[in-house]
């Protein structure tokens, strides 16, 4: 037991420690010196071509006698992409690339006049038997981070030596710059950022957060970032809840500096993307927010890096600084290079304190945040060190140097093939710029370079996090990457495993404009609103919600219902009167017993049918009434049962014809006790009527006319299955529609007026001898029959469901009851209780007397 659970843990820890393995770590030491002092900084560096091969020691050399006060690690990264080319025998046979620094080469704008002095000074001093005097060639000029030097050095070298200098910025990209009109010798090495407002929102998408506020610069590279950004947004439904354009000039943001600090502190945003240049006021002002407390999630490019604050991380919060750097290739051995220039002086603590140190990330593979976090100390990171990171403007000048050393040998073997063109600096530094562009290499990393601007890919971004840490130290890892090539909703790949680890399992702050409208809710704009912006309301009546923020609520289907909670739909219990229920089986017997009694009754009058109370009042009409009432409660059981088309139309048609037929007869039941006692008619003709069965007709005829009316029923609307789902909460109720009620109420009112008819005549034959009188109890059976009906339409109306169809088949028993009660019982009575009274002699008896 205690082995496999070993195994257990061993197993998930090499899974987690391989998950490491493919992730960047870096550490780094805070910097201490005042960033708002380094505000128009930039650096420049000459590149020149000699023709001899040149040492590391010159770069030894280089490095530590002459060393610039600012931006140290691009110097440094610029030696070691120089001494790589120099080593690869292919680019540059029999020659080599330097560059020159000085104190100030890393300088505001001033004291660039000097430069371009000392740099012409100092290629003569090195190469003196290679460049003849009379001769002008193309310098090249490396420049940046900062746009603006780039700027300044471009116009101030318009004025002096125009068309003489090729510059290469190895800053991030600037739309300022990239004028080919106003600066022809220009190229920038970075990217453009037109994805970057995408890889921005996806990451916010990604976090669920649709309400973030925006600090930018108030310059054209600001504001087309704005529209970039508003743009994917408005795709993704995210808002800005804030955007702070920050002036240019100092004096107008220092007169606004207050605004802009409580405008992001009354904020609900806790995301806040920062976009613009490090060295401009909206630098100074994001250092004023966090030096005053403010915390939030920062999104912000990689530049931002160095700006980050220097307050201690606290487990209780997560808030630091999501950093989006133009992706490459790892550049293995920058480190290595340095300390073998000079071990004492380039120790792992002095780079840290210029760049960002790769650090062995299974190394926190076993450890927890907190743990990490204690344990993070300055001796335990240089012992996990192994490299030097290469920034993104390390990288720019990395390619630039490459790109230089592949279109150098180009230019030369045009000059070679073609000694009397390409003379004087116009000529040289336009063919240098035009092979320059044509250029495409793959540097030694694996990564392709295309010089062509309108034919480079967009960006891809590596997504870092940021973290301050205790003893002056800062942390940073990769924790995905951004890949505009891939289709929508493949773009972002973050490690889950990383974020899991960073957050310690706590769930990442919210940054919303309105909670989530739960399930059973739908979302509710009011005007005026944002789209992320919204009130909550309950779905409607048999509608529901079953995820977060939906726009509208679903119905329910009709054969389902929506619980109390509006978040499910509930299948409907079908409702019918059934055989398997109470009231239903109860029905059901007692029609199956008046079926059974009235079979007997019948059986009783063809047993007696010699008996003067059987014959005495036409027995073949007594016959038919007893048959006709036999069918009246068998259909009632068509009422009962799960409804079909079938059914629903035998319910009516079968219900309309057989009470037809058993009112009928008792018409002309009453009828002939009419003839018998009433008409005044000569005798023959009267017992021609009689023994002729006249009023045996009004049986088919009554009927004929009942079947035509239901034959137009089933014609014009015949009745159908009706699913009634809003009656009865949680439940669909199956009965029979009518089809046309107009029919219906013929139907029944066919019924009536045979009835009113029937009671009508025996009414007024009531008082005929009794002996073979029966119109007493015809008049009975009849006011019977009526009463039940006309009670039936009220409470028919009234009621719904199988209530409804209960009244019905209730109606229809007790006035079929009412009909076998009245007439027939009591000549059961008779015929089996006291059979003296049906004899003919006890007849002549009371005839004589």
């Amino acid at each position: 037991m205690f082995s496999s659970i070993f195994l257990f843990l061993l197993l998930n820890i090499s899974i987690l420690m391989v998950r490491f393995t493919h992730t960047r770590c870096f550490w780094r030491m805070k910097q201490n010196e005042n960033k708002e002092g380094d505000l128009g900084t930039g650096c420049v560096f000459p590149i020149r071509l000699v023709p001899f091969p040149v040492e590391e020691e010159y770069f030894s050399y280089i490095l530590n006698t002459q060393t610039p006060t600012k931006n140290y690690q691009f110097a440094l990264a610029l030696a070691f992409s120089i001494n790589e080319v120099n080593k690869n025998a292919d680019l540059l046979p029999n020659m080599s690339l330097v560059f020159d620094i000085f104190e100030d080469s890393c300088m505001s704008t001033p004291k660039l006049k000097r430069l371009m002095h000392l740099s012409e000074t100092n290629r003569h001093r090195i190469s003196p038997n290679y460049v003849c005097d009379d001769e002008i060639t193309c310098s090249v000029l490396l420049t940046g981070p900062k746009w603006k030097t780039s700027w300044n050095i471009r116009t101030i070298m318009e004025l002096y030596i125009p068309q003489q200098i090729l510059q290469l910025t190895y800053g991030p990209f600037h739309p300022m710059l990239s004028d080919s009109d106003q600066f022809p010798y220009l190229y920038q090495m970075a990217p453009k950022d037109t994805s970057l407002a995408l890889a921005m929102v996806s990451i916010i998408i990604h976090f669920l957060w649709n309400w973030v506020g925006l600090a930018i610069s108030d310059d054209d590279q600001g504001i087309q970032f704005l529209s970039y950004l508003r743009t994917e947004m408005e795709k993704n439904t995210a808002c800005l809840a804030f955007v702070n354009m920050i002036p240019v000039n100092m004096q107008l943001y220092m007169s606004r500096a207050e605004v802009y600090y409580n405008q992001i502190m009354t904020s609900s945003a806790n995301v806040v993307i920062i976009y613009g240049d490090t060295d401009s006021t909206l630098a100074v002002s994001f250092r004023m927010w966090e030096s005053r407390g403010i915390q939030r999630i920062w999104v912000t490019t990689s530049q931002w890096d160095v700006t980050t604050s220097k307050r201690d991380f606290t487990l209780d919060s997560f808030h630091g600084t999501f950093a989006f750097a133009q992706h490459h290739s790892e550049i293995s051995g920058f480190k290595n290079f340095l300390q073998t220039l000079n071990p004492l002086k380039y120790s792992d603590t002095y780079l840290a304190g210029l760049e960002w140190m790769h650090f062995n990330c299974k190394a926190m593979a076993s450890k927890t945040v907190k743990n990490f976090v204690s344990n993070a100390t300055l001796e335990w990171l240089k012992e996990q060190t192994f490299d030097m990171a290469f920034s993104d403007n390390s990288y720019n000048i990395y390619n630039a140097v490459y790109a230089v050393a592949y279109a150098l040998p180009k230019l030369l073997l045009q000059r070679v093939d073609n000694p009397t063109n390409g003379k004087g600096p116009i000529s040289l530094c336009l063919k240098m710029y035009s092979v320059l562009k044509k250029t495409l290499f793959t540097n030694p990393v694996g990564d392709t370079v295309n010089m062509n601007q309108k034919k480079k890919c967009q960006a891809e971004y590596d997504i870092f996090y940021i973290w301050n840490l205790p003893y002056d130290l800062e942390l940073k890892w990769k924790i995905g990457k951004f890949s505009p090539h891939f289709q929508q909703g493949q773009q972002l790949h973050l490690s889950e495993d990383m974020l899991e680890w960073t957050t310690g399992g706590r769930q990442m702050p919210v940054s919303v404009c309105s909670a989530d409208c739960g399930p059973g809710f739908r979302k509710f704009w009011q005007q005026g609103m944002p789209p992320c912006c919204f009130d909550c309301s309950p779905c409607p009546e048999n509608e529901i919600s079953n995820d977060t923020n939906l726009d509208q609520c679903v119905k329910c289907p009709e054969d389902q219902y929506a619980n109390p909670e509006h978040n499910q739909c509930i299948q409907r219990a079908v409702v019918f009167l059934g055989y398997e229920e109470p009231l239903g089986m109860a029905l059901a017997i007692m029609s199956l017993c008046f079926s059974v009694f009235t079979a007997i009754v019948l059986g009783v009058f063809v047993k007696h049918h010699a008996t003067p109370i059987v014959k005495a009042n036409n027995c073949t009409l007594s016959y038919i009434l007893l048959i006709s009432l036999i069918f009246c409660f068998l259909c009632s059981l068509l009422f009962i049962g799960h409804p079909n088309s079938v059914t629903c139309i035998l319910q009516q048609i079968t219900f309309g014809v057989v009470f037809t037929v058993a009112v009928s007869s008792v018409l002309a039941k009453t009828i002939t006790v009419v003839l018998a006692f009433k008409l005044t008619i000569p005798e023959r003709k009267m017992k021609y009527i009689l023994v002729s069965g006249t009023p045996n007709y009004i049986i088919p005829i009554c009927t004929l006319i009942q079947m035509i009316l239901c034959a137009i029923w089933l014609g014009v609307a015949p009745p159908s299955i009706d699913i009634d789902a809003h009656s009865e909460h949680g439940r669909i109720i199956i009965v029979c529609n009518k089809g046309s009620v107009i029919a219906f109420y013929c139907v029944l009112g066919y019924h009536g007026s045979l009835a009113l008819g029937t009671f009508t005549l025996a009414f007024l034959a009531r008082k005929l001898p009794d002996t073979f009188n029966e119109a007493k109890y015809l008049t009975f059976s009849m006011l019977l029959f009526c009463t039940v009906w006309v009670t039936f339409l009220p409470v028919y109306h009234s009621t719904k469901g199988k209530v409804m169809v209960t009244v019905e088949i209730f109606s229809i028993l007790a006035s079929s009851a009412g009909l076998l009660g009245c007439i027939f019982i009591p000549k059961c009575y008779v015929i089996l209780l006291r059979p003296e009274r049906n004899s003919f002699k006890n007849l002549r008896k009371k005839t004589s007397s």
